[in-house]
């Protein structure tokens, strides 16, 4: 598949890296040299320096001949701009585009996007989707990530283990005998820098970060097991009142009216603004680093202190500080992936990607076959995908072991007439059963073999 990304910035990387390494063939336009040097030297994709929206670039990129664009420049209006040249003069089949300003995600305004005005076929905004991801999390008490698959019956599910957890240092074959309760597969664990997939063997460590598939009415079962009470989220702190927190405040006033809710802006115009747009959300204007406002807005009772602000460096120490004063949980939001190891080692629970976050998004658009959901995991380290074994899978008849690959691909769940399986070794693969996976970069052409599937435009 041929594929045209705009924008050369951390999202554009990751999503040119992963397609890149799945025999694709990738072009980048970015006006900065400098990064379109920096992601030609490191991937095997062209680059092009440039201005997305201008047609002379789009022209020389090959958008005749392209399957796909991806417009993820850091502008609004480049983006769009890209997708409609890319529809009026080159024909492309699939335009995606990442758009931020909430007045283009209006709802009032949706026809702008039918295919007689601007035919734009994804349109992906960051802010909402990590507000939504954090609003999930709200629900789940202890956890760092929620996504539902199978129409929301089952979770994947990111926790940290607690010192005194009673799941610790027991091999993960033995938990369903010494915890019958229990109706849950371990995926995931990430230890340290490190991410791998489980065998049987392995134990897991206090502070590892995992990631579970949990039928939805098994959840309390689950973090009981690792030292959580199911005790919900009652006070909520943000720390950043731009487009990722007001997007989240709104999201929590519309959906969770039980949390009291707190809101730390340092800018005084962007304060005011969001006291005025906002109905029940206590803003305060300050700095997120300064003790006296984190000590007003209460942070040594808060539940969760979410860092969200424009700078990796501050979500950070906010963080820090808002743990230190006591706060029962912590959440940064870390764009730079240089970031992401520092955050579980210092002390800050979960970190939130907005750029992982958007790559799952246009995964999930993009793979063709019987894919229901795909999200990724951290910064690449792979993919859980709920997918359908059609007529032609290769996988049908095939036993869970014959299936699995030992730190390479395991297969957490089985949804077979809306029934939910929690796999065996013996467990054979029917038609149309749904099968929920989790699959490393490295062996997802193994995956895309077994189901019939690969990552290509509709």
């Amino acid at each position: 598949m041929k594929v045209v990304i705009c924008g050369a910035g951390q999202v554009g990387f990751s999503i040119a890296r992963y397609l890149s390494t799945h025999d694709n063939d990738v072009t980048v336009i970015d006006h900065s040299e400098e990064l379109i040097n920096q992601i030609s030297g490191t991937l095997d994709v062209r680059g092009i320096v440039g201005f997305a929206s201008h047609p002379d670039v789009l022209a020389r990129a090959g958008l005749g001949e392209t399957d796909m664009i991806i417009g993820v420049t850091f502008a609004d209006e480049v983006n769009m701009v890209a997708c409609q040249i890319a529809h009026s003069l080159f024909n492309v089949p699939l335009k995606i585009a990442r758009v931020r300003s909430k007045s283009y995600l209006n709802p009032e305004w949706a026809a702008l996007y039918k295919p007689d005005n601007m035919p734009i076929d994804l349109i992906i905004s960051p802010e909402l989707e990590v507000a939504r991801a954090i609003g999930r999390g709200l629900d789940f008490p202890g956890t760092f990530e929620v996504i539902p698959f199978a129409e929301k019956t089952i979770q994947l599910v990111g926790i940290r283990c607690k010192a005194k957890a009673p799941i610790l240092n027991t091999p993960l074959r033995l938990l369903e005998g010494l915890f019958p309760q229990l109706d849950l597969s371990v995926l995931f664990i990430v230890r340290g820098d490190t991410g791998f997939i489980p065998t049987g063997t392995d134990q897991l460590q206090e502070n590892d970060e995992v990631y579970l598939l949990i039928p939805q009415e098994k959840f309390i079962h689950a973090i009981e097991a690792f030292g959580f009470s199911e005790q919900r989220s009652q006070r909520l702190l943000i720390l950043g009142g731009g487009n990722v927190g007001f997007c989240l405040a709104e999201e929590v006033e519309a959906n969770h009216p039980d949390i009291s809710l707190i809101l730390i802006e340092m800018d005084k115009d962007r304060a005011t603004y969001a006291a005025n747009q906002l109905t029940r959300t206590v803003v305060l204007r300050g700095d997120a680093l300064d003790r006296e406002i984190l000590r007003e807005a209460n942070a040594k009772i808060t539940n969760k202190v979410v860092a969200v602000t424009s700078d990796d460096k501050v979500n950070i120490l906010a963080s820090l500080l808002a743990k230190r004063m006591g706060a029962e949980q912590t959440m940064a939001l870390i764009n730079s992936s240089s970031y992401s190891s520092l955050v579980t080692s210092l002390g800050i629970d979960s970190l939130i990607s907005p750029k992982a976050l958007t790559v799952s998004s246009i995964l999930q658009y993009v793979r063709r076959g019987r894919i229901r959901t795909v999200h990724s995991i951290r910064d690449n380290f792979g993919e859980v995908i709920e997918a359908e074994a059609v007529g032609t899978s290769s996988v049908l008849g095939m036993t869970v072991e014959d299936i699995n690959m030992p730190r390479s691909l395991i297969i957490g769940a089985i949804i077979r007439n809306d029934q939910i399986l929690m796999p065996r070794k013996d467990t054979v693969i029917k038609v149309h059963d749904r099968v929920i996976l989790m699959v490393t970069s490295a062996a997802v052409k193994r995956f895309e073999k077994l189901f019939s599937v690969r990552l290509e435009y509709f």
